[in-house]
């Protein structure tokens, strides 16, 4: 069995590798290719802190991740989400490694949103808001990078000092308020922990794409009701329809899973559409994602053994 860790899964993750993986992972799960429960989720003493459950056998990848997410760590200088991932031979159910996955979370995350960034937005320069600034807005600046040119970042999040560590990282500019970050937005990605809306429908440019990342319980929400009235895509109906808060509250209608846009079961949305991707982050992607830097690690042993 092997441990690896974050630092290792940083070095063996490669960016291409990684979105075609997620765009595998998809299309696994929509085609019925891929077994997955839905995650089971508990509440923890601390306000707003959770432990998910996340089961998966996908492409030849058996996994149990665990995550906390836990909003008081970053006073504490932790990352607010941490995450381990079992990886498991599904013929024997040996374990072949545990492995990091915080840095493999923010990664995968935000691969998923690239990938639907660039099945569903014109090529081109774009305008990039982001609605938070931690780790899964620094993550997210990298994947869209990896498909699309951007002409500007810009960042918005209730904690100012955050803000500017993060556009120290990512290059990009800090907005006073979210609608200064979002007017005229091509891309919007909201990536908080938010449990009411911070994003107003009222805001988003015609045609603009929203990747929703965060709001993973049924009661949260990061989206309004004229944000969610746009054509909304998900990673899983399924889940969506059950896990996420801004679908179940505002009572929108999935128009498709991101997998079955990607396999061509459904028409894209016609152009200039405003589009919602609610992602709510599915073990399969986990899955594949695990395998990746396991099999990475192997490699790398053998080259050195070589």
């Amino acid at each position: 069995m092997q441990h690896i860790d974050d630092a290792a899964v940083r070095r063996l993750l490669r960016p291409a590798a990684l979105l075609e993986a997620m765009r595998r992972a998809l299309a696994d799960l929509s085609a019925g290719r891929a077994v997955q429960p839905l995650r089971s989720v508990m509440e923890l003493p601390q306000p707003g802190s959770l432990l998910f459950v996340k089961p998966a056998l996908a492409g030849g990848a058996l996994i149990t991740k665990l995550i906390t997410q836990v909003p008081a760590n970053a006073a504490r200088g932790l990352p607010t989400m941490l995450a381990t991932i079992v990886l498991l031979d599904p013929a024997t159910g040996r374990i072949l490694a545990v492995i990091d996955a915080t840095w493999l979370t923010e990664l995968r995350t935000a691969a998923v949103s690239a990938v639907g960034a660039d099945l569903l937005t014109r090529a081109g320069p774009k305008v990039v808001a982001l609605l938070g600034s931690g780790a899964l807005a620094r993550s997210h600046a990298a994947a869209l990078r990896a498909v699309r040119p951007i002409s500007e970042l810009r960042v918005w999040s209730r904690d100012p000092a955050n803000v500017a560590r993060c556009i120290a990282d990512t290059g990009g500019i800090a907005c006073v308020r979210a609608e200064e970050a979002v007017r005229g937005a091509d891309i919007v990605c909201t990536v908080t922990n938010a449990s009411e809306p911070v994003l107003r429908g009222a805001w988003l440019k015609p045609g603009a794409f929203v990747a929703a990342v965060g709001a993973p319980r049924p009661g949260w929400r990061e989206l309004d009701d004229e944000a969610m009235a746009n054509v909304v895509i998900a990673d899983s109906r399924e889940a969506a329809q059950k896990e996420s808060g801004d679908v179940i509250l505002s009572g929108a209608k999935i128009y498709a899973e991101l997998g079955e846009l990607i396999l061509g079961r459904c028409a894209l949305p016609p152009p200039g559409a405003t589009v919602v991707f609610k992602a709510l982050g599915q073990a399969v992607e986990d899955a594949l994602a695990a395998r990746l830097v396991y099999d990475a690690a192997l490699a790398a042993d053998s080259a050195a053994s070589d």
